[in-house]
C-alpha cells in the first residue's frame, strides 16, 4: 500500500548477548528480551516507532541480510568517528574507502556502511536535499556538496 513505512525488522544471531552488546554499543536500548526464546527487541527512534528484533539461531546457518538505519544529514557527519570509537570498522563501498559518507546520486542520500559481529551489512542514511544526479556515479558527500 502506497503511504505503508517500514515498522520492524529482524536479523539471526549466532550469540544474542555479543548481539545485545553490539547493538547496545550504538546506542540501542533493549526493550524486552525473551529468554527462552533467545530473542531481544530494540525500539528505534522516538515513540516506538520502529524495531529491531534480534533471534539466536545456533542451530541453524545465519541469513545474512542488510538494514539501514535512518539519520539526520548532521548526524551522518560524525557516523564514521563515532563508529570508530567504538571500535566498529567502517567498510568501503562502491570502491570508495571509507573516509567519509558516500552518496548515492540517483536519490540523493549519503551512507555509511559496517557489519554487525554475525555478518550483517549495516547502514546509516541521510536523504538529501536537492536534485537526484541518477548519471553520475556514487561520490564522497563532501563532492556531492560541492556541486553546483
Amino acid at each position: 500500500m502506497h503511504g505503508a513505512k517500514l515498522y520492524e525488522a529482524h536479523l539471526d544471531s549466532a550469540n544474542l548477548e555479543r548481539s545485545i552488546e553490539f547493538y547496545e554499543n550504538l546506542g540501542f536500548k533493549a526493550a524486552y528480551t525473551i529468554e527462552d526464546r533467545k530473542a531481544a527487541f530494540f525500539f528505534l527512534g522516538e515513540n516506538k516507532g520502529n524495531m529491531l528484533g534480534i533471534w539466536e539461531t545456533k542451530d541453524s546457518p545465519i541469513k545474512r541480510s542488510h538494514i539501514a538505519f535512518s539519520v539526520s544529514p548532521a548526524k551522518l557527519r560524525g557516523i564514521i568517528p563515532f563508529l570508530r570509537e567504538k571500535g566498529i570498522e567502517v567498510r568501503e563501498s562502491f570502491g570508495l574507502p571509507p573516509k567519509e559518507p558516500i552518496v548515492h546520486t540517483w536519490m540523493p542520500a549519503a551512507s555509511v556502511y559496517f557489519y554487525d559481529p554475525d555478518g550483517h551489512s549495516l547502514e546509516y542514511i541521510a536523504v538529501l536535499e536537492g536534485e537526484a544526479r541518477p548519471y553520475l556515479n556514487p561520490m564522497y558527500l563532501s563532492e556531492w556538496e560541492g556541486i553546483k
